[in-house]
């Protein structure tokens, strides 16, 4: 006969149980988990470290395409995740009642060969489906908010978007929740188990497989104290500058292989603030509000790594966003969510753990 205690502890197992269970609170763990949610799964993330405790927590956020051109399967699906990024992030924000900060605002960069760029916006028409523009203007159509440039020309395209990296997980975070799932730092593992654990992920893998299937970059930015909400953002030199909806200035970042401490803002980020502030004279006179520095998880193949861990059933591998970990997160929880819950392999090739592993 069952005691009352053992009913108690039956329920209490019962209640514990979920179809899915994801470890890493970052943006490829949360989109996971709301992909997943959103289809009528049961869902934990659990992180010992909380909501965007690794590069999810930096201050960029820059969601923009590569150029169209030499069309392969990371552009179309980078194109696809901007292309539903909007629809996403209004969810989003309409479920758990937080703004994450998005806007498709567009990205203003300076025109280096005009006949690369001319022949860019053509393909861009064909490659975009008619539905967003890279075109050719004058640098004096967008005011102060702009970037140095010798031909007095930009290249100006309309898919670009941005989002508040810590707003963004912050609204996400409380989206889920909205919806029922547990985020916590500590519980048991139940179902299928998904590791989005960024850098020390990759680490812990590549020890695992006794293989280099990638690494950490160290990245700084920095926040300036410039209101320019309404502006499209800028890429120069290497540099994304993105006006925050909370009418800050975001820019960034380096790209650091070797580093002697992760977390430490140093000669680097004086660098490029050095830079910037010679690339976009309007934040010459602006005070920087907060430094950042950390670790950004990037693949061997330079591609988000997703699919099946090796040789652990049922458990799943989302890693590898380093510098468009936002960009690609909408497709990415559409991917994984095929994948865990409907047996549906949709990877491309070059996205898969695989094509990380060394000799493939």
């Amino acid at each position: 006969m069952l005691t009352y205690e053992g009913f108690c502890q039956v329920r209490q197992a019962g209640a514990d149980m979920v179809d899915v269970t994801v470890r890493g609170a970052g943006i490829f763990g949360l989109s996971v988990a709301w992909a997943c949610v959103s289809r009528g799964a049961s869902v934990r993330v659990i992180d010992p470290n909380g909501v965007a405790a690794g590069a999810s927590g930096g201050l960029v956020g820059a969601l923009a395409p590569h150029t169209p051109e030499r069309w392969n399967d990371k552009k179309e699906l980078q194109f696809q995740s901007l292309d539903m990024a909007e629809a996403m992030w209004a969810e989003v924000a309409e479920v758990g009642g937080e703004d994450p900060g998005y806007a498709r605002t567009g990205r203003i960069q300076p025109v280096g060969v005009l006949e690369i760029a001319t022949e860019r916006a053509r393909n861009a028409e064909e490659l975009w489906r008619g539905k967003y523009r890279w075109e050719i203007r004058d640098v004096r159509d967008f005011g102060p908010f702009a970037p140095v440039t010798a031909s007095g020309l930009v290249i100006h395209d309309t898919l670009t978007g941005r989002a508040h990296p810590r707003k963004a997980t912050s609204a996400l975070a409380a989206a889920l929740r909205a919806k029922g799932v547990e985020i916590t730092d500590d519980a048991k593992e139940h179902g299928k188990i998904v590791h989005a654990t960024g850098a020390s992920g990759l680490i812990a893998l590549s020890e695992e497989l006794g293989k280099p299937v990638g690494t950490p970059i160290k990245g700084q930015s920095a926040i300036f104290d410039y209101d320019a909400r309404e502006c499209p953002q800028i890429f120069v030199d290497g540099l994304h500058v993105i006006p925050h909806a909370d009418g800050t200035t975001a820019i960034g970042s380096t790209t650091e292989r070797e580093f002697a401490d992760p977390s430490r803002c140093d000669g680097g980020l004086d660098d490029i603030l050095g830079r910037i502030i010679r690339l976009v004279p309007v934040l010459r006179e602006r005070p920087v509000l907060e430094r950042w520095a950390g670790l950004r998880p990037r693949a061997r193949s330079r591609a988000p790594m997703l699919g099946a861990y090796p040789g652990r059933p049922d458990h799943f591998i989302a890693n590898g966003g380093f510098k468009i970990g936002f960009g690609m997160a909408p497709i990415v929880g559409q991917l994984m969510a095929n994948l865990i819950l409907d047996k549906e392999d949709t990877i491309p090739e070059s996205f898969r753990v695989d094509a990380s592993m060394p000799g493939t």
